[in-house]
């Protein structure tokens, strides 16, 4: 299928269709965004001695794994221009780095064969990049216009904005100061009722890039429900904390309880990630940003909450988490009549399934694992690049995640 023209436009989420031109742009913008992010969080670390390698998934891996993951399913995969139906467990190329699949495989960084392999510095990190990059563009300068094609490019893209937001919650959790500005307060606005239809749920095959979690396209009946127009803001979650939310076994899902014993052991465990104090009498909150504790306003949404807390607050509320369906529907539908989303990632009541019909494309993600056992996340954050907001678009994360720029919003019983 002819890939079909789009206006030069990097931020639209219509870049999912975007064809050579635009999508040359739009990658070298990628890399540079995860370029300046790079510099922010580990620079200064650099300055003061070696950059030590971090364990598990950090921001110096998560560097070389946006090369490796171009690399790999672009310059290294001889049958990528078949797109979704190339085999995705066929022979790659060797790579420009003899260790990369080590160092910056999926599983995460592994040992090298070698002994003498060591680790990566900055340095070489960041020649990886560039050099990866440049045989990605020289690549699609000779790649036809057609969405087979072109499948790999669009998804290296969509991989290294997420990867760029990943850096974003890595500064979060270090506390490394970014020019990065959290959401403010919302306008309030009554739930709203969203009347009983059919629902085309997910995105159709093409045209453009559609991962394979988000087809195929099937219809939903979908009953009448009410839905809050923005996410659950702080001045209501305090009133959940000063009632002694995290204290009442029955507001719980059994392993929410579970998990927030583990947490308590831990001395943490009465308030959202990153809350240094809430001051049940006044109701002010005090959160971690960027390595500042900051105020929070009462309209402003509740942020870095997991979805056992998400859900104990539901049921505290005497509401629930909508489903995904709701969630897609009013964002869909809902927009003109207030519904608001993109400020956060919205918890939803639904575990990861796949959808009627689903067919595994060559490169899994989180599908592969999440399938039954992680939670569904709509919409987006603050740190969300622009162009990777679709209202359709499925994000799955375990129950216990709070590293998030994560909120949510409730339904009706």
């Amino acid at each position: 299928m002819t890939a079909t023209p789009l206006p030069l436009d990097i931020d639209s989420p219509d870049i999912r269709r975007a064809g050579r031109d635009l999508l040359s742009v739009a990658l070298m913008d990628a890399r540079n965004h995860t370029l300046n992010l790079a510099a922010q969080l580990l620079d200064p670390l650099a300055a003061g001695g070696p950059t030590p390698w971090l364990q598990g998934q950090g921001p110096e891996w998560l560097l070389g794994h946006v090369g490796w993951f171009q690399e790999r399913w672009i310059a290294r995969h001889v049958l990528h221009q078949q797109g979704p139906a190339a085999d995705g467990q066929a022979a790659r190329l060797a790579s420009i780095e003899p260790y990369a699949d080590f160092w910056w495989g999926d599983s995460g960084p592994g040992d090298a064969p070698d002994p003498q392999a060591g680790r990566p510095d900055l340095g070489r990190v960041r020649a990886y990049l560039m050099n990866t990059l440049e045989t990605t563009l020289e690549l699609l300068e000779r790649t036809p216009e057609t969405d087979a094609a072109l499948h790999f490019f669009r998804l290296a893209l969509l991989h290294e904005d997420m990867q760029g937001e990943r850096l974003i919650e890595r500064a979060q959790a270090w506390g490394c100061p970014l020019a990065i500005e959290p959401p403010g307060p919302l306008a309030v606005r009554e739930p709203l009722l969203v009347p009983a239809t059919r629902w085309l749920r997910g995105l159709p095959a093409g045209p453009g890039l559609v991962l394979d979690k988000e087809q195929p396209a099937h219809v939903v009946e979908v009953p009448e429900f009410e839905i809050d127009a923005q996410p659950v803001r702080w001045s209501q979650f305090v009133e959940f904390v000063a009632d002694g939310g995290y204290d009442r076994q029955e507001l719980w899902h059994p392993d929410g309880w579970v998990w927030l014993q583990a947490q308590s052991s831990g001395q943490g465990g009465r308030a959202p990630r990153y809350v240094e104090q809430i001051g049940v009498a006044s109701g002010a909150v005090l959160q971690s940003r960027f390595g500042s504790a900051r105020r929070m306003l009462g309209a402003q949404p509740v942020l870095h909450v997991s979805w056992w807390e998400a859900d104990a607050w539901c049921r505290w509320a005497g509401r629930r988490l909508p489903a995904e369906v709701e969630w897609e529907l009013a964002a869909c539908t809902a927009q003109r009549r207030g519904f608001q989303w993109g400020v956060v990632w919205e918890w939803t009541g639904t575990t990861a399934r796949p959808y009627p019909g689903y067919v595994p494309g060559p490169w899994p993600g989180e599908a592969a694992h999440g399938f039954g056992r992680h939670k569904v996340l709509r919409g987006a954050s603050f740190a969300t690049r622009a162009r990777m907001r679709h209202p359709r678009a499925r994000n799955f994360q375990p129950p216990d995640a709070d590293a998030l720029f994560a909120g949510f919003r409730s339904c009706a019983q």
